[in-house]
């Protein structure tokens, strides 16, 4: 039996009221049966609520409503979970001497069980009139049995809907929670690591050991990296936040320098492998130098990361006829077809992930800092090479 108390009856009527074929339902019940009255009742073992009423014969209930539990046929229906189908009271052997029939004066009535989908019982559809009337008939009984299930169909509908909408509201707000923190994180991280970056430039002009040197250099290696995933961190809240990728697009400078400036960077920090670039800029490129480089920097390290070591990553930029390209290649495993198409999602990493530095984060900034300045980020992977183009237009 269902308690009361745990019971949200307001919100049960307007489930009902929500159901926008209710009304025609008790309609088409009047109508076939020539029943006067038809409702849906919300009932539980102390309550009987009236969630829909259809009254033609001025029984005097509105939705909301309540008769006394004790007095109705739906408080037996409750406990034994059967319909109750009377054509005439007066020669009905069960019912003749009911007290319900004396109490609202009727001759008729029918009641069917509305039964959610797991397995608890709503209430009841149900209609009543003074006269006598043929209701314990096949076609009424299923068309009674079909309007039941249709109303638990809506309403566990409704149920799930509500659901979702919570659960999708805590997710955005958890959503919304974590891109702030990371934002705020991310801003905070910035000067602690440019301290730590300059300190290890500081040290490594003075004379040091050979230990000492060394250890200088992998703080200053770690700064770099650090520093990289910091503005990948930032970038990815901005875009979530809604500020998205900006831009700060000028010709003036040569498109090479800060090219050169990460392919030396990487150098240091990984100086045993080889590297082959060629440039070819033939005309202005009209861009985010400091975007470009930041891309270019998670391309070559993506390549340096995942790329056979024995083997070079080749670099090639052009700028002609009006179309800036650059390319990055690195041998080493094939990436499947099915996952090259997520490499540009966020927190999407290759095949050694777990066992790689970085968040997932930086291939999906390149590709956002692409679309911001008009162009395209693509990948191809072969048995031979891996290999990612960024083009967009030099104006």
């Amino acid at each position: 039996m269902i308690d009361s108390s745990a019971v949200n009856f307001q919100a049960d009527i307007d489930a009902i009221g929500q159901i926008p074929v209710v009304d025609n339902i008790l309609e088409v019940i009047c109508r076939t049966t020539n029943m006067g009255f038809a409702a849906v009742a919300r009932v539980t073992q102390d309550r009987w609520v009236a969630c829909a009423v259809k009254d033609n014969i001025n029984f005097g209930l509105a939705v909301g409503g309540e008769l006394e539990i004790e007095t109705t046929i739906c408080y037996e229906i409750e406990a034994s979970r059967e319909l109750v189908v009377i054509d005439e009271v007066s020669t009905d052997e069960r019912y003749c001497n009911h007290h319900t029939p004396k109490i609202y004066g009727f001759q008729s009535y029918i009641s069917i069980p509305i039964f959610l989908k797991d397995g608890t019982m709503f209430g009841t559809l149900c209609a009543i009139d003074p006269e006598p009337a043929k209701l314990n008939t096949p076609e009424v009984i299923t068309m009674f049995k079909l309007y039941a299930d249709m109303i638990a169909f809506h309403l566990n509908t409704v149920a799930h809907l509500a659901v979702v909408e919570t659960s999708l509201l805590e997710e955005q707000q958890t959503s919304e929670f974590r891109d702030q923190f990371i934002a705020i994180l991310g801003h905070d991280l910035r000067n602690p690591v440019g301290a730590i970056r300059t300190s290890s430039q500081l040290l490594l002009r003075d004379k040091l050991t050979d230990r000492q040197a060394r250890l200088a250099q992998i703080i200053q290696d770690s700064s770099f990296r650090i520093s990289g995933l910091v503005e990948n961190v930032l970038d990815f809240a901005r875009g979530r936040l809604g500020d998205g990728i900006t831009l700060n697009r000028s010709s003036d400078e040569p498109i090479e320098k800060p090219l050169l400036q990460v392919i030396k960077e990487l150098q240091m920090i990984w100086p045993n492998r080889i590297i082959n670039y060629n440039f070819s800029f033939d005309c202005a490129v009209n861009c985010d130098h400091k975007r470009i480089a930041q891309l270019f920097s998670n391309l070559l390290g993506n390549a340096m990361t995942y790329g056979a070591v024995d083997l070079p990553v080749n670099i090639n930029g052009t700028a002609a006829n009006g179309v800036f390209t650059l390319t990055v290649s690195n041998g080493g495993d094939k990436i499947p077809e099915c996952k090259v198409g997520n490499l540009f999602q966020p927190f999407h990493r290759g095949e050694a992930g777990q066992n790689k530095e970085g968040l997932g984060l930086g291939l999906y900034i390149a590709s956002e800092i692409a679309k911001a300045h008009s162009g395209t980020l693509t990948a191809t992977s072969t048995d031979e090479e891996t290999r990612f183009t960024l083009t967009f237009p030099c104006d």
